[in-house]
This record gives structure tokens, C-alpha cells and sequence, in this order.
């Protein structure tokens, strides 16, 4: 995989910093910070503080290294990726088993939508799938409310404007007069839904079926599995861990 180029993002946020180290989320991280086991230079840290690139950081009684989990999960419509307003259902209500209550979702896919959702406790993989310097790619089965149009791959595949955004180029298969199949490297809000709106249709089915390397499959809806072995190592090495 290959960094884009683009500057320096230090100084960034002591919470941020951990994070991408590994140590914990963000959220968790503003924990630690504010417990007092997070030094700056030998000094305490204070929730809010800004890391320099040529700052020490050092966790005060730490249990590091903690056992990092990974689970691919099969998100039904109707549940939200993140917070859920009053009535809303999210994944921590959703999926069961007692080992999941450590982990949390990467990235979003929108309440109409369904599919291939990362659960992990590891801090940097939401950094590496979610930075924009970083190259990855992610598969989607789309259903139209009506037929596909000629030149509709093309226009798909060259780049949309949507509200003053040109994507950029994508891979399409069409799978049926009204279905095909698209591959990003990038994930604007609701792009793909915006995407066919601007050729003047609509999404009645979306799925995300690929990340990466891993693979949605048979996997039944509201249900996870690991990530593990093989398909763990070329995951993680695809994203730079």
C-alpha cells in the first residue's frame, strides 16, 4: 500500500496521538489522560493537550500489551453505525456475545444500508481505513429502483459531481438491468447513494460486501466471526501494522 503525500499532521491530540499508537480509542485515551497515567515529557498530561512530533510520550502502570481483537460483522438496515438518537438501534445492542462489549465499529454505513462492518479494539486500524493518505478499497452490491441507463458504467466509473465534489475513479460491473457492482478507495458521506442520484436514479439496496481483503460471504445478516490467521495477516499488512 502506498502514503500519499501530504504534511506533517503533528501537532495533533494527545488522545488522537494514543490512539494511533495503539493504546487505546480516543475516548479511552481522554481516560487515561485524565487518571493521570499519560506523561508529555515527563510532565502529566491534561485532557486537550497537543503532541509535537518530537515530543516523548510515556504511559504511567500500563497493562500494555493488550489482546487486540477483530470481527467482521454482517450490519442489518435499520442498525446505526454510530451514535443512536432516541429509538435507534446501534451495534452494541445489536450484535451478541460478551466479547464484543471491547470493540467498536470502523468507519460508518448509513441506516438504509447494510453489510460488511469491522469490529475491533484496536485504535490504529481506525486510523489507517479512515485517513485519506492511505489507499484501500471497498466493494459494494447496489440495487436501482430503475433500469440503468447506457453510458451509466462510464459516468460511474469517470467520476460524479455531487454538490460540487468530483469522485474519483471507481470500478463498476453491471450485474443486471438493474444492479451492478462498484469498488472505492474513497468514502465520501452516503457517496454512493449520491452518486446515482446525480444520474438521475435512485438506491433501493445497498451492500457492502468487501474490505480489502475481507469479505462479507455467507455471513448471515446480524451475525460476526473473527478475523484471524491468513486473512488477519494480510489485512493488517495491507494497512501497514
Amino acid at each position: 500500500m502506498q502514503k500519499k503525500e501530504e504534511k506533517s499532521e503533528f501537532p495533533m491530540r494527545i488522545n488522537k496521538y494514543l490512539a494511533r499508537q495503539g493504546h487505546a480509542t480516543r475516548r479511552g485515551a481522554d481516560e487515561l489522560v485524565a487518571r493521570g497515567k499519560v506523561l508529555i515529557n515527563g510532565r502529566l498530561a491534561e485532557l486537550g493537550d497537543q503532541v509535537r512530533e518530537s515530543d516523548t510520550v510515556e504511559l504511567r502502570d500500563s497493562s500494555k500489551p493488550k489482546k487486540y481483537l477483530y470481527f467482521a460483522y454482517h450490519k442489518p438496515v435499520g442498525v446505526i453505525t454510530h451514535s443512536p438518537q432516541e429509538g435507534e438501534k446501534d451495534i452494541k445492542q445489536s450484535v451478541r456475545g460478551g466479547v464484543m462489549k471491547d470493540v467498536f465499529p470502523i468507519g460508518r454505513l448509513d441506516k438504509d444500508s447494510s453489510g460488511l462492518i469491522i469490529l475491533t479494539n484496536d485504535g490504529r486500524v481506525t486510523d489507517r481505513l479512515l485517513n485519506p493518505k492511505y489507499d484501500h478499497d471497498k466493494e459494494y452490491r447496489v440495487r436501482t429502483g430503475d433500469a440503468l441507463r447506457e453510458g451509466f458504467k462510464k459516468a460511474m466509473e469517470s467520476g460524479v459531481n455531487i454538490e460540487g465534489y468530483l469522485t474519483a475513479p471507481c470500478a463498476v460491473r453491471k450485474t443486471g438491468p438493474k444492479s451492478f457492482t462498484i469498488t472505492l478507495g474513497e468514502g465520501k458521506k452516503h457517496q454512493i447513494r449520491r452518486m446515482v442520484a446525480a444520474l438521475h436514479n435512485t438506491v433501493d439496496e445497498l451492500v457492502r460486501t468487501r474490505i480489502l481483503n475481507v469479505r462479507l460471504e455467507d455471513l448471515p445478516s446480524g451475525e460476526w466471526r473473527p478475523i484471524e490467521g491468513d486473512e488477519l495477516a494480510t489485512f493488517l499488512q495491507s494497512i501497514g501494522l
